[in-house]
């Protein structure tokens, strides 16, 4: 048999993944892939099922569909507070696809790429799959910020671009508007492309606010905006993602996108659009219920005795496993789904440095499936002391 792709060889399975298979094995509840165990809103369920009937059916226009993309860009240029045309969105199947789109249509070979550590596990096979050379700035726990210096140090490295995670996958940090104007000021200096990854958009909990980096002056034309709708509506089996950006970014991930999935899925994007047409209600609404799902969660593991950082977004915890003396993260997530049964992410799988002091929960649950996880999570330090 000839030789496989180098390119691939480093690749493993994806470990969030893993976990998730692993706690189907067990019966365990998974707080390790961030999924809701709850339904999507109704008026979308009622929309789908006129659509199943009455269509569409057949392809969508490849940047996605005219209606979807205008009543995205309505909804996109309220909350960002800049006028977003349509043809400045291209529809892509999930914000993973958005992601790589990006980054095959701005990198070549041997581009360096700025990541902060702790990062989501796509963004390094993003990196390998562009053959870029990834430059990671440490988040440092447990209030995961960086120093200037060092972020200046990476940009002084001429990188194409930045990856800016916000709120952040896996620790739930929302960068402030001041630390987004330094990383726009030297993006500026040096001259690099800032791709945002803003799935959690509007997953925020007070008094902390969201700021979109391509809103600040003179970044729209350097930022390229990627999200989707998959955490807002609790629909990620849907893969309906997109990236905002100017014109010339637009055109050349067109070309990528029609190469790597030809386009969204038609019915899917025209069911959503009564979703993008909420009033504003509509995500006060989710505020509050994520915020009453963290409450509920991080008081639980606080009255445990369990260390855990406060997230400030998202739906992520990031728990201090240091006191139960294991040597790999890996082998404590496994034996928690076996002898607990609650599933986690091993932090290792999301920091670059040598980390196994960190596991990630995710909270995205109905309360009687959150407590019964404290429940179950309240022997863990019996059974799991080594």
């Amino acid at each position: 048999m000839r030789a496989f792709s180098s390119r691939t060889a480093s690749f493993t399975d994806s470990v969030i993944r893993r976990m998730t298979r692993i706690c189907l094995k067990y019966d365990a509840i998974n707080l390790s892939q961030g999924f809701p165990d709850f339904d999507p809103p109704k008026a979308i369920l009622d929309r789908l099922a006129e659509v199943a009937y009455k269509g569409p059916h057949q392809y969508a226009i490849t940047s996605g569909a005219k209606n979807f993309k205008e009543a995205l860009a309505k909804k996109q240029s309220h909350f960002m507070g800049i006028d977003i045309d349509p043809e400045n969105i291209l529809v892509t199947c999930g914000s993973t696809e958005a992601m790589m789109a990006t980054m095959l249509s701005i990198v070549d070979i041997g581009d360096k790429v700025i990541v902060f550590s702790p990062f989501y596990e796509n963004y390094g096979a993003d990196a390998i799959l562009s053959s870029a050379e990834p430059i990671f700035v440490p988040l440092n726990p447990p209030k995961f910020n960086f120093d200037p210096n060092v972020l200046e140090d990476a940009f002084k490295q001429n990188p194409k671009a930045i990856i800016l995670c916000n709120p952040s996958n896996p620790c739930g940090k929302v960068f402030s508007k001041e630390e987004l104007e330094l990383i726009a000021g030297l993006a500026k200096k040096y001259d690099t492309f800032v791709i945002t990854d803003e799935v959690y958009e509007h997953i925020i909990f007070e008094p902390f606010e969201h700021t979109y980096m391509a809103s600040l002056p003179d970044m729209f034309e350097r930022t390229i905006s990627c999200s989707s709708l998959s955490k807002t509506y609790s629909i990620t089996g849907w893969r309906l993602g997109y990236l905002i950006a100017c014109k010339e970014v637009i055109q050349r991930a067109h070309k990528v996108h029609d190469f790597l999935t030809v386009g969204a899925a038609a019915p899917l994007q025209e069911a959503a659009i009564v979703g993008l047409n909420f009033p504003d209600t509509y995500y006060h609404d989710l505020q509050v219920k994520y915020t009453q799902m963290k409450d509920i969660f991080i008081n639980g593991l606080k009255s445990l005795n369990i260390e855990c950082n406060e997230p400030e977004g998202a739906y992520f915890v990031m728990v201090n496993i240091e006191e139960f003396g294991y040597e790999s993260d890996l082998k404590f997530c496994e034996d928690l789904i076996a002898k607990v049964g609650v599933g986690a992410v091993p932090g290792s799988s999301f920091f670059r440095e040598k980390n196994n002091s960190y596991i990630r929960f995710h909270f995205a649950k109905q309360e009687k499936t959150l407590f019964e996880a404290l429940n179950r999570l309240e022997n863990m330090k019996k059974i799991m002391k080594k």
